[in-house]
Parts: structure tokens; C-alpha cells; sequence
């Protein structure tokens, strides 16, 4: 049997497992997928938890979006808009410490009991109280274990109401509250399942208690997800019913199943994998430019990156379009601004070009007429390795010699967080879809000892910026939405005259479709993977 031949029938066997199916003999043709069911192939070997109040990895938070509602969430016909979900309406009181949510009267949970304030209420005082992962993102508003249960409260059985400590605009606490954290769990069932006071924390690892548009019906670690249509969904039963979400974390492997028709979609296939299969008329490839950046940090803490000068010469010796046209084509798109394109206060403004005679001339005046030498740490794989030794090559035609130190993905990041670098390639993607998540850690720094209590990217790179934070903490508490917009694009542009980051390109997802697929909603992050809308 060839080496080929045994990874399809292998991925198909392991699929049909998860299916309940019984997949054909070898010899025998392989059974398209069922038409009532959506097969993904996607590697899922990050997810550890399930519980909305724990998990905070990508495959994880993707699947927690489809099986809980959250009290207000991304519109996923416009995911830039934020809706109701769990509630239907919300105001604000006159000094924006009080948000007060009516809830929608007629949800239920899939167990058919109705959603209630109180359950809405112990779902945020539940994260909280366990302290997970993202207990960060609330925890922020002055709520801890002592407080949450007086500042998150029902006032009755459909009316939220919660206090915030910090002058924070509305709109960022919306979005929020539109984040993983958000996520309604049936308080009844979770406490049936409390072990030791864990709040069913245990149990809910692997098991659902939510409203969403699916149930969880199961999941085998690096096998399978399996997720049943929700009948009584608030907006109505999905046309499918029932998603498996197959682990295959190779990606040639995926592109075998979706060339035979044995998954409905691939989520992780290569670019040369991409175009190997736009040939394929029963094949539809979708691109979907995500939230995540990718960067060179540059360290100010020592000559000659500390000459503003210089950090602006080396904007010039990057050729971001050569690279996003030739081996990261279909990849990435040039992007040059600290928060992403498609995203509410985006300033889509890429001013560098690659400039080799003009990065010279400001060298000159810096001081470094015959450029100088500097390191640039970088993971050690595909696709940073080549960005890397692309953009050595391209600094080299400015007279900046560059070495570059290759090391593991985490080794890179330890250093970065240590200040240990002169150039670093990284990437950053945001933790909610509001632009205080990347202005708070790309435009604050008031801080540059080397122990500070918060260590933002601008502290990674030793780039004390006062005047510039005073902007950032303005633009979180700004409650008028056109002004606070207008705020963060001014930071970005003040980012874009002068800062330590040379923000190169925005992720594209590439993901390969079997044409027969309708209405697969791919956001531009994880909390915005829609399936229940999706057809066949």
C-alpha cells in the first residue's frame, strides 16, 4: 500500500470512528459525509479545557463559541458589530459605572430551562472565583472574590445589573463581556457537578451547560470534537445536525480528505498545499484576514536603536511587499499599524515601502554612515526563519548587518519578555475585539524599571513613553464613541511617526472548502468561528 494511499484511508477511518460510521474496506471507495453532518479537519492538539471560565487556548474558545451564548456578542453577519445575546438590551447609567441588561425572556437553555439573570450573573462571578486563565479580561474592572457577588447581581429573574470599579468606556467593557467570560452557563446544572467547590469546574472541562446553537456531545483528546445541533436555539435549530471537529495535524493529510470529499473543510493547509488544489472544481478556497500581527521589536535601551532616526531608517529596509507577494503570498497582507484591519478604529495606513537609498540617507544623519551590526532573534520554523533571513537580506542593502540567533518559539518569547534582544521577530494578536487590548501594551509604558507590575510590549522594548500612555488612558475612559475612535487612530499614527515596532504583516486564513459548503463564518479571531449557520 503506498505511503499515500495508507494516510487517507487511515484519516478516513479515524473519521467515520468519530462519526459512528462504518468507513468501505480498502479497494472500495471512501463515502462522501454525511449530509446532515459538517466535517472539519483541523489540528486541535491546544485544547485543555472547555470551561468558558477556563479555557482561553484557540481551538477551545472556537468551540465554546458555538456551544454557550454570551450576554452580548459579535454580530456574525458583521463581526464588527456587537449584538445581543443572552440580553436583548442594556443602558448605561449617567456616570458609566452601572450596566443594567434586560435578558431575553423566552431563552432557554438546551435543557429547556430558561435563561435567567442569576444564571447570567454566576457565570461572571464563577470566573472570577476560579481564577483561571482569562480571569484577567473582568477582573480588570475592580471585581475580585470579596466583590463580584454585590458588584454582578439579578435584580430579578431578567434583569442583569453590574458595577465596574475603573472610569472605563461602555464600549470597552462590552466588549468584554462579548469575550470568552461573557459565556452563560446553567448555574443548576453546573452545581450538580460541584466537586469540592471547584463550581463544576471538573466537570464542565468536558461537558456543556449552555444555549448556544450546539450541544457538546463529545471530545477525545487529539482525536475528535463532536458537537449536536441545539433544537431550541434562540435563532432557531441549525440546518446541520451535528459538527465533528476531526484531529488531523497534518496538513497533507487534511488535503487528502478534502480532495476525496472525506471532510467538508481543511483548516490548517500550507500555502504551496493552497495552490496544489485551485484546480479542484469541487474545491472552494476562502481567505479571511485574522487579528494577529507579526513584527520586529526593536530594544532602545542601547545605541543605536535608541535614535528615532535609526528605528525610521529600518522601517525602510523591510520589503513588505516582496514578501507578502512571493513566499508568504495568500499568508499575509501588508499591515503596518498596531491595531488590524476590518476592526472598528483600524487606521489602514501603510506609509513604508522598501527604500534602500532613502533608509541610507537617514542613517547618514543619524550618524551611521556605514550602517552598523545588530542581532535579530526569531523562531527557528517556518514562516519566521524566511521572514527573518528575507528581511537580513534586506537591511543588508542599507548597511545594517544583521546575524540572525534562530531559536525554539518559546525561547524567543522568553528572551523578548526578559529585554534581552536587539531585534526580535514576533507576533501579537488581541485578547477581545476592542483596540484598548493592543494600545494598552503597544502605546503604554510609564514604567522602565526592570521589575515594573505590569510589562507591556513598549516595556519589552525599554521604550518609556509617558506622554504617550497619558493618550492611551485618556482613550480607555473617552465614553464618546466618535472621539474615542478617533483617539486610537491618533496613536496609531503616533505609533507610525516614531516607536520600536516594525509591524510588518496582518494573518490571512486560507481554508479549503468543499463546494457543496455554505455559510461557514471564519472572524478574524477565534471568538468569532460561526457554525451555525453553516449548510451543505
Amino acid at each position: 500500500m503506498s505511503d499515500r494511499l495508507r494516510v487517507r484511508l487511515l484519516a478516513a477511518v479515524t473519521l467515520g470512528t468519530a462519526l459512528g460510521l462504518a468507513w468501505p474496506s480498502v479497494g472500495s471507495a471512501v463515502a462522501a459525509t454525511p449530509a446532515d453532518t459538517l466535517v472539519m479537519a483541523k489540528n486541535i492538539d491546544d485544547m485543555i479545557s472547555l470551561d468558558p471560565a477556563e479555557c482561553y487556548e484557540l481551538t477551545g474558545v472556537e468551540i465554546d463559541s458555538n456551544i454557550y451564548d454570551r450576554i452580548i456578542r459579535n454580530d456574525p453577519h458583521d463581526v464588527t458589530k456587537l449584538v445581543g445575546g443572552a440580553a436583548e438590551s442594556w443602558i448605561v447609567s449617567p456616570d458609566g459605572k452601572t450596566l443594567t441588561f434586560k435578558l431575553r425572556p423566552t431563552m432557554t437553555f438546551a435543557s429547556g430551562s430558561p435563561v435567567t439573570a442569576e444564571d447570567a450573573a454566576f457565570s461572571l462571578a464563577r470566573v472570577i472565583k476560579l481564577n483561571k486563565n482569562p480571569a484577567f479580561l473582568i477582573d480588570q474592572l475592580g471585581w475580585t472574590k470579596d466583590n463580584v457577588d454585590a458588584m454582578v447581581k439579578a435584580l430579578d429573574p431578567t434583569t442583569l445589573q453590574i458595577t465596574i470599579g475603573p472610569n472605563y468606556s461602555p464600549s470597552l467593557v462590552l466588549a468584554l463581556l462579548s469575550s470568552i467570560v461573557g459565556s452563560v452557563v446553567e448555574k443548576s446544572v453546573v452545581m450538580q457537578h460541584d466537586q469540592g467547590g471547584d463550581l463544576g469546574n471538573a466537570w464542565l472541562k468536558t461537558h456543556s451547560a449552555g444555549g448556544g446553537a450546539f450541544t457538546l456531545k463529545s471530545w477525545k483528546a487529539n482525536e475528535s470534537v463532536v458537537l449536536d445541533a441545539n433544537p431550541t436555539y434562540r435563532e432557531g435549530a441549525p440546518p446541520l445536525k451535528r459538527v465533528v471537529i476531526r484531529h488531523v495535524p497534518e496538513a497533507a493529510a487534511q488535503r487528502l480528505l478534502i480532495e476525496k470529499g472525506d471532510a467538508d473543510i481543511a483548516r490548517d493547509l500550507t500555502t504551496d498545499q493552497i495552490a496544489s488544489i485551485a484546480g479542484n472544481k469541487d474545491v472552494t478556497v476562502v481567505r479571511s484576514p485574522q487579528a494577529t500581527l507579526h513584527y520586529v521589536g526593536l530594544n532602545v535601551k542601547a545605541a543605536p536603536l535608541d535614535n528615532p532616526k535609526v528605528r525610521l531608517a529600518l522601517h525602510y529596509l523591510v520589503d513588505y511587499d516582496g514578501m507578502a507577494g512571493s513566499f508568504l503570498k495568500g499568508q499575509y497582507q501588508v499591515h503596518q499599524t498596531f491595531w488590524p484591519s476590518g476592526f472598528w478604529a483600524a487606521l489602514d495606513k501603510n506609509p513604508f515601502n522598501f527604500d534602500p537609498a532613502k533608509a541610507k540617507s537617514l542613517l547618514a544623519e543619524a550618524g551611521y554612515p556605514n550602517g552598523f551590526d545588530i542581532t535579530l532573534d526569531a523562531s527557528n520554523t517556518a514562516p519566521y526563519i524566511n521572514i527573518a533571513q528575507a528581511i537580513q537580506a534586506n537591511m543588508a542593502q542599507g548597511g545594517v548587518r544583521v546575524t540572525i540567533i534562530p531559536g525554539e518559539q518559546k525561547s524567543v518569547i522568553t528572551k523578548f519578555r526578559a529585554r534581552q534582544h536587539q531585534m526580535l521577530l514576533i507576533y501579537w494578536g488581541p485578547d477581545y475585539m476592542d483596540p484598548h487590548t493592543n494600545a494598552d501594551s503597544f502605546a503604554r509604558n510609564t514604567d522602565n524599571s526592570d521589575n515594573p507590575p505590569t510589562k507591556p510590549l513598549a516595556w519589552r522594548n525599554s521604550w518609556l513613553i509617558p506622554e504617550i500612555s497619558k493618550m492611551t488612558e485618556a482613550a480607555v475612559e473617552e465614553r464618546d464613541l466618535g472621539k474615542r475612535e478617533q483617539m486610537y487612530k491618533d496613536l496609531q499614527q503616533k505609533l507610525l511617526d516614531d516607536s520600536p515596532f516594525i509591524i510588518m504583516f496582518q494573518e490571512v486564513k486560507q481554508t479549503a472548502e468543499r463546494a457543496t459548503v455554505k455559510n461557514f463564518i471564519l472572524g478574524p479571531t477565534q471568538d468569532v468561528v460561526f457554525y451555525g449557520m453553516t449548510s451543505k
